[in-house]
């Protein structure tokens, strides 16, 4: 009597479940703008899951590129590339590897080094070498060939990479952006500001001695930046002035901010880069032994600058010849002088 009695539930259950499903059914049939899916959500409401541990987020294809590249604090290396910096018999793009390469304490630095495709071609390239690589979508605009130093095409180029800049800020990340035309010789962190007392640090052309004075001929080439509504009102008002400053390359606007106190309005504070360390062909490290990035800067062709750019790879490894040469005397060092960069705005 027990076990008939025990029989029973189950099939009263089985009952009462056929009996749900037919009411659904003929509910929706009745009006077909009520979903099975959401009467189900309604007689059977799951349980809210916790966000602390909800994995399912949506991720982009940028987001996905920034985190594989990010070190633990959110920091990421960016540089732009486009098919001209990957082909010839010595690429751009692998010059600027070697740097990583052949300098002190650089070569992990590649683990955070994140290229922007701007072609496909390029990005091909650097999927070839193993690379942390991003397309970026460039609105239809064609940025294939070489551009010419202050061309129309140029110009764009550089504005689409501000568009690029700011939103990375937007998600969080800071970075140092480099062009592939910038030598990595030492790990540049142990010279720069890690912590949020700085919120721009900025290489120049010409360094005027002091790190804090707007004077400084700044070069976005090489800087780094935090990620904070300061920093992101800046560039929201640098890239928002494209459209009145024909004939200007970016670089040349943000300037014109500075010199208007763009810097002290927004409340940011910018260390600009002493060229004893972070130098460039318009001004030479006076100190091979301290150097960390040497940029091919006051240069007009990509021929040239990879000219250059491989005699200062060949000075690099001289300097240490000539230190183990002299044991404990100094040597007199002296760079190449950057001819072809130097012609390179005659021809």
């Amino acid at each position: 009597m027990e076990q008939s009695a025990k029989a029973k539930v189950p099939l009263a259950l089985c009952t009462l479940l056929l009996l749900s499903f037919v009411f659904i059914y003929l509910l929706s049939e009745q009006n077909p703008s009520v979903s099975l899916t959401a009467l189900k959500q309604k007689l059977y409401p799951s349980k809210p899951s916790s966000s602390k541990g909800n994995t399912s987020m949506y991720k982009d294809e940028l987001d996905m590129a920034l985190e594989g590249a990010s070190m633990a604090n959110k920091t990421v290396i960016i540089a732009v590339v486009n098919k001209a910096y990957t082909e010839g018999d010595k690429p751009m793009l692998d010059i600027f590897l070697d740097g990583f390469w052949l300098g002190e304490d650089t070569r992990q630095l590649t683990n955070h080094l994140l290229i922007v495709a701007v072609d496909q071609t390029a990005f091909e390239r650097c999927r070839f070498l193993g690379l942390h690589c991003y397309k970026l979508k460039t609105e239809g605009e064609d940025f294939v060939g070489e551009k010419i130093y202050m061309s129309e095409d140029f110009i764009k180029m550089m504005w689409q990479r501000t568009r690029f800049l700011v939103d990375v800020l937007r998600r969080g990340y800071n970075f140092v952006f480099t062009d592939t035309d910038v030598l990595w010789l030492r790990n540049p962190f142990p010279r720069l500001t890690l912590n949020e007392s700085v919120d721009l640090e900025i290489s120049v052309d010409n360094f005027n001695g002091d790190q804090w004075s707007e004077r400084n001929l700044i070069n976005t080439g090489f800087y780094m930046i935090k990620s904070n509504n300061k920093t992101i009102a800046l560039f929201d008002e640098w890239y928002g002035r494209r459209n009145i400053s024909a004939g200007k390359k970016e670089q040349d606007v943000l300037l014109d901010l500075t010199r208007e106190g763009a810097f002290r309005r927004l409340g940011l504070r910018v260390r600009f880069l002493d060229t004893i360390y972070f130098s460039g062909f318009c001004q030479n490290s006076r100190d091979v032994h301290v150097v960390s990035t040497v940029h091919a800067n006051c240069c007009r062709r990509i021929k040239a600058k990879v000219a250059d750019l491989i005699a200062v790879i060949h000075d690099w490894k001289r300097s240490f010849v000539n230190v183990t040469a002299a044991g404990n005397q100094t040597m007199e060092f002296r760079w190449s002088e950057h001819l072809a960069c130097r012609n390179s705005w005659i021809s």
